[in-house]
């Protein structure tokens, strides 16, 4: 049970022809299914915003997408509206094997703060409860995969390895935005932390 699957923010709103869409994000999802009977435990992430998100850029007049603002909590990118609670674009992708699934959590519900990470919102304070739930279940291995690599999958590595587990990113099972440089930028933070990407 020391071994646990993060899959990052499946969604339809994520993969081709979805409001956020991630160049190859429908790509991954037999791999994952395949990866899933690998692992004790398996744990899915969803987006889950409510309308009139802070994250989105309509919600700043003369902002468009992919700008940033500057929030209490740092600066912020400014993303279309994406995974709005109870929408089509919030649901998993089709193809996606949930049942395995001990857990599922929904993250980004707070509407004056986003969430990148499986643990904590974008104020790196505020937790999800993740850390526990898997502590109390003796889980210390964690491989993440999902979208997107430089976004959601690289913060939730990165506080996974600041807890004090043992990460891997498996990264043909992931797919990146790439904002300006994102990528680039995400995959030398996880190779500092001792993040094993492979």
């Amino acid at each position: 049970m020391t071994n646990a699957l993060i899959v990052i923010d499946v969604q339809n709103d994520f993969c081709p022809g979805g409001a956020l869409a991630v160049t190859g994000g429908d790509e991954i999802v037999a791999g994952i299914n395949a990866r899933m009977g690998d692992f004790a435990t398996v744990v899915l992430t969803q987006d889950w915003h409510p309308r009139g998100h802070s994250s989105f850029a309509s919600s700043h007049p003369g902002k468009a997408p992919f700008e940033t603002a500057e929030m209490p909590y740092g600066t912020q990118a400014l993303w279309p509206d994406h995974c709005v609670q109870g929408s089509d674009g919030a649901a998993f992708h089709a193809g996606l094997n949930t049942d395995p699934a001990a857990l599922i959590l929904r993250k980004g519900m707070n509407p004056a703060i986003d969430s990148y990470s499986a643990f904590f919102e974008n104020d790196q304070s505020t937790a999800t409860g993740l850390d526990g739930w898997l502590k109390t279940r003796g889980v210390d291995r964690l491989t993440f995969v999902g979208l997107a690599t430089d976004f959601c999958v690289a913060w939730s590595a990165l506080d996974a390895a600041r807890l004090g587990f043992t990460v891997t990113v498996e990264r043909g099972l992931c797919r990146a935005i790439d904002l300006e440089g994102s990528l680039t930028a995400a995959k030398a933070q996880m190779q500092a932390a001792g993040i094993a990407l492979v």
